[in-house]
């Protein structure tokens, strides 16, 4: 296929980097209010374009609507500590005026079958470049340390399995991540001493400097 792909993916680099940014000064804000950010960090990336031309050809998107059919070129990821923070960062994003979100799935509450959670959303973020405003889907998930440590060692197994997994394997992953939620339900039972241990130690630590 002859199309200019650095040509295509660099306002979806910038929405990357723009992006990132933003929620990054968000946490910071938090923390300098002396306050519980419900963000542990954020990182970011844009699909590479082999994995565009895979999923091109396994859904039949042809290149005139890869922006429109194709929601995940950008993708960022936000890292929570507790369930409830996830919520908390999904509201700031309704609330933003910089971007409009066009769909949302809780895969929190509503895990996938494979055990998968997380909470994604999609929305439309205007870049500006030298020709003028460009409007583009992004794609952000929201999780916990837990679903990510989860879904990080998932993905690298899809990789070798293509999803087609060992039925054992397939049972261990379901109940890893069963308990991997556990794990996050017992966490917030101690939400409210853990975020006073780190106020504490925000502040012994500035102390120090």
């Amino acid at each position: 296929m002859n199309f200019d792909w650095d040509n295509f993916l660099w306002p979806y680099d910038e929405a990357v980097r723009e992006l990132k940014v933003k929620f990054r000064s968000l946490r910071q804000s938090f923390l300098t209010q002396g306050e519980h950010s419900p963000i542990e960090f954020v990182v970011g990336r844009v699909k590479t374009v082999d994995s565009i031309k895979e999923k091109m050809q396994r859904r039949v998107i042809s290149p005139d609507v890869i922006e429109t059919d194709m929601q995940d070129i950008a993708g960022i990821r936000i890292v929570c500590q507790f369930v409830d923070d996830i919520y908390k960062v999904v509201d700031l994003i309704h609330e933003r005026d910089d971007m409009e979100v066009i769909e949302e799935r809780d895969y929190v509450q509503n895990a996938k079958p494979s055990g998968y959670r997380s909470y994604h959303m999609v929305i439309s973020y205007t870049v500006y470049l030298p020709t003028g405003s460009k409007k583009l889907l992004a794609e952000i998930q929201i999780r916990t340390l837990a679903m990510n440590f989860w879904a990080t060692v998932e993905h690298t197994l899809n990789y070798k399995y293509q999803g087609s997994y060992p039925k054992d394997i397939s049972q261990r992953l379901k109940s890893t991540a069963e308990t991997a939620y556990k794990l996050d339900e017992e966490m917030s039972l101690i939400k409210d001493e853990v975020q006073e241990a780190q106020k504490v130690f925000t502040k012994n630590k500035g102390k120090e400097k």
